[in-house]
């Protein structure tokens, strides 16, 4: 089989592990904007599995955790708390939102995140984190965990979003990068 994978191009100058953990982070993103591809508005708001995420929520979800991470590094408030009502349509694409939007804004946020991984002094650089109800005691996380939860998160997606577009139409990820297609085709 004859590919054609891209390797990520990175939009900052970063060198060392800011480069190893950008580029894998946006080896992950191309694959979850992959499985978006070609999709209707009907095709990205439907729930292909007994689950009721769709990809065109998950890609919504995932540009939200960017922003929010960007938020807590830039913000580093130790007082912050998570406000769960905030997230009650965190997977939906509502009524008034679009697939291209979400995709817009994930790449927006990506780039934010980027820019600001790129110029910061260094990975151990502590960011304190939001308390939740499973996590009531104040925590701080380094940069770099926070790289690396954001690459976590945005690989357990790209999971979900591949089995969804799976059951939608039959193409897989990786199918869809090795038949004569790039990641932005």
């Amino acid at each position: 089989m004859a590919g054609t994978y891209t390797p990520v191009t990175l939009n900052v100058d970063v060198s060392g592990e800011k480069n190893d953990l950008l580029t894998l982070l946006n080896d992950q993103r191309g694959l979850l904007k992959v499985t978006a591809r070609g999709l209707t508005e009907e095709q990205a708001r439907t729930a292909s599995t007994v689950s009721t995420l769709t990809v065109g929520g998950l890609i919504k979800h995932v540009a939200r955790v960017q922003r929010d991470m960007t938020s807590q590094i830039v913000e580093r408030d130790e007082n912050a708390e998570l406000d769960l009502e905030s997230l009650a349509d965190a997977y939906d694409l509502g009524p008034d939102e679009t697939l291209a939007e979400s995709l817009a804004e994930y790449d927006r946020t990506a780039m934010e995140f980027d820019r600001l991984i790129a110029g910061l002094d260094s990975l151990d650089e502590m960011i304190p984190q939001a308390k939740a109800p499973w996590d009531p005691e104040p925590e701080a996380w380094s940069v770099r965990r926070l790289v690396m939860h954001l690459l976590r998160e945005t690989a357990h997606h790209c999971g979900h979003a591949d089995i969804i577009r799976e059951a939608l139409d039959g193409q897989t990820t990786m199918a869809a990068i090795t038949e004569g297609q790039t990641w932005e085709a």
